[in-house]
């Protein structure tokens, strides 16, 4: 089988995605800001699993079959609220630091948010459905070249309907890691964009973010332009996480 790397840069490709067959095909999804990375930080701090689905009214209804299971998500970033949903105050929001140990382990989180879980549930008929973070992006990088994955997709979330900076950076950061299983292959022109985007401010991916949309957003509201730095920590979480064949994600590889 030839070998092809190829980015998917705005939430337009989603469509196309989920029309597509991606059964012999790894697709890892990047929301930076904030979705996967809060995801990761649930995992991490001992959560069993995290469902993402596309709406609040999809949230609401799994926690009516599921009283167990915290809501998480945000519209506009923030929190969503019983004004927004009719009713019903989330749990948590989407900021990665309020999936701590004490609030997360042993929990099932369902998570809706603008982008990261539209983008994930495009992906559900993919081989294996990866989320990446800058936090665990060597760990995400060791797996693909320890299966031998010969088709890989990077899928960007986005804003709203528009690409975003952050997650064309961290696409590229992982095709800087990858790319050379790749290069006999079919390497696409967006994977090599977010290369070369992610090589032109790898040195400071903090300062990079006054470039992003939703860096600035965040950065502007006191509450959460925190977030933005921690979600440009570097490999501080050593675990892979995928969906599995009923849409949850799960760790599928802890490292040491």
């Amino acid at each position: 089988m030839n070998t092809s790397i190829e980015a998917t840069f705005t939430p337009a490709d989603f469509n196309a995605l989920a029309a597509r067959d991606l059964g012999e095909t790894t697709c890892v999804v990047f929301d930076i800001l904030r979705a996967t990375t809060s995801m990761n930080a649930a995992l991490a701090n001992g959560a069993e699993a995290v469902i993402p689905v596309a709406t609040i009214e999809d949230a609401i209804a799994l926690r009516l079959s599921r009283p167990g299971v915290l809501l998480a998500g945000e519209r506009g970033g923030v929190r969503i609220r019983a004004d927004v949903s009719g009713g019903t105050d989330f749990d948590l929001g989407n900021s990665p630091r309020e999936f701590t140990a004490d609030v997360v382990e042993g929990k099932t989180i369902v998570s809706t948010t603008t982008n990261g879980t539209r983008a994930l549930r495009a992906c559900c008929g993919a081989r294996h459905v990866l989320i990446a973070s800058f936090q665990n992006l060597r760990a995400v990088a060791a797996w693909i070249e320890s299966q031998g994955v010969q088709k890989l997709v990077l899928v960007c979330a986005g804003t709203e309907e528009e690409a975003a900076y952050e997650d064309v950076v961290g696409a590229g950061a992982l095709m800087d890691m990858v790319g050379p299983m790749f290069f006999t292959g079919h390497v696409s022109d967006s994977a090599e964009m977010a290369r070369q985007t992610y090589r032109h401010v790898q040195r400071d991916l903090l300062s990079a973010m006054q470039y992003s949309r939703n860096g600035r957003r965040l950065l502007s509201m006191p509450e959460l332009a925190e977030d933005v730095r921690f979600c440009m920590q570097r490999e501080t979480v050593t675990l892979v996480a995928g969906m599995d064949g009923e849409g949850a994600i799960r760790v599928i590889q802890q490292g040491g």
